[in-house]
């Protein structure tokens, strides 16, 4: 990608960001699922739902990957200001909502960034794996997969016409 490119793309990606962190939480945590869904999260078979509200105990959705349902990524999704870090008691919550669903996949997601506490902790789950994704990476995962975004500029690549040049060999 070409230096232009990529500064255009970041201050979209800041842009996004600040769009996400002035949405409402049910909107936000629609949109990560729905980045998850594109990351191909639920295969063929599997399905999304929100079940995030007030007081839900630290999960906002699930994407089970597959027909049955015998495998669910969990997910927690916090719409926090760029100065509010996603602290250690949070994380604590959701390995709590985790382990409350006999859960062992979960994905958290902020719109900031995560105290070194809180990567220790997830890092330290010992029941499956938690994931974090914090604004930066979001964003930049939400351009790579098309969600709440779409391609403004193409561009066309040349390469020289072996053919056109054929008669010019005889």
């Amino acid at each position: 990608m070409r230096t232009h490119e990529k500064a255009f793309n970041a201050s979209i990606e800041t842009d996004l960001r600040k769009r996400l962190q002035s949405s409402s939480p049910e909107f936000f945590e629609r949109a990560v699922i729905e980045l998850l869904w594109a990351l191909g999260y639920g295969g063929t078979h599997g399905a999304k739902q929100h079940v995030g509200r007030s007081h839900d105990e630290g999960i906002d959705g699930v994407i089970r990957q597959d027909a049955l349902g015998l495998t669910n990524v969990y997910i927690q999704a916090k719409r926090y200001a760029d100065n509010n870090k996603v602290g250690d008691p949070d994380i604590r919550t959701f390995i709590r909502s985790l382990d409350a669903q006999g859960a062992n996949l979960g994905v958290f997601i902020t719109t900031s960034s995560f105290q070194d506490k809180a990567r220790r902790t997830a890092e330290g789950y010992r029941h499956g794996k938690i994931v974090l994704i914090d604004g930066i990476r979001l964003t930049e995962l939400m351009l790579d997969y098309g969600v709440a975004v779409q391609k403004a500029h193409q561009f066309t690549l040349y390469e020289i016409d072996d053919d056109f040049f054929e008669d010019e060999l005889l």
